[in-house]
């Protein structure tokens, strides 16, 4: 495989019931950071990194949003790769047996063009990358794709109430024998 072809996985996706309690869990357990919050057409959400990885912790709004796994599913509902090369990349996946499932596979800076695997397991390709991803750390041709920090108000409520639960959380821990 050539560098050219070489996809690096730079996104994860979570399905779960409320993206802003799991989002607060990976920042209080291990110190992700929050990138932006999405209310778009498939699903609503909570981004973060750990500074090379983008993580999206999303919930599906109905079932065909899902792509297939429902809009009740908790789990890894689909990892991402950063490609050079959308169109080339998406012709070479489907060569080795992957199935298109939705995105534009005519365009050479595409965002998420999905496929499912051989076994059905969804993961996408991306010409440009994830808010927090880097394409390639630590290297001269490195490129990092912008930290947006945005919030987005109607979620105060939610982002409040799971901050609240985990200082909960932190209030009742004992503390440990020195």
């Amino acid at each position: 495989m050539t560098a050219q072809t070489r996809g690096r996985i730079r996104h994860v996706a979570l399905s779960v019931e409320d993206p802003w309690e799991t989002a607060e869990f990976y920042k209080q357990a291990v110190g992700l950071q929050e990138v932006t919050e999405l209310d778009g057409p498939l699903a609503e959400g909570v981004f973060l990194t750990d500074g090379v990885v983008n993580l999206a912790i999303l919930h599906f709004k109905s079932d065909e949003a899902s792509q297939g796994t429902g809009k009740d599913y908790v789990g890894i509902h689909h990892i991402g790769f950063w490609v050079d090369d959308v169109v080339e990349q998406g012709k070479i996946v489907r060569e080795a047996g992957a199935t298109w499932i939705m995105g534009d596979t005519n365009n050479p800076h595409g965002y998420e063009v999905k496929h499912t695997d051989l076994n059905g397991i969804i993961f996408d390709i991306a010409a440009h990358g994830w808010a927090g991803s880097q394409m390639n750390p630590g290297s001269a041709d490195n490129v990092v794709h912008r930290n947006p920090q945005r919030r987005l108000a109607k979620f105060d409520e939610r982002r409040a109430r799971a901050q609240a639960k985990f200082a909960a959380m932190r209030a009742k821990e004992p503390v440990p024998a020195e």
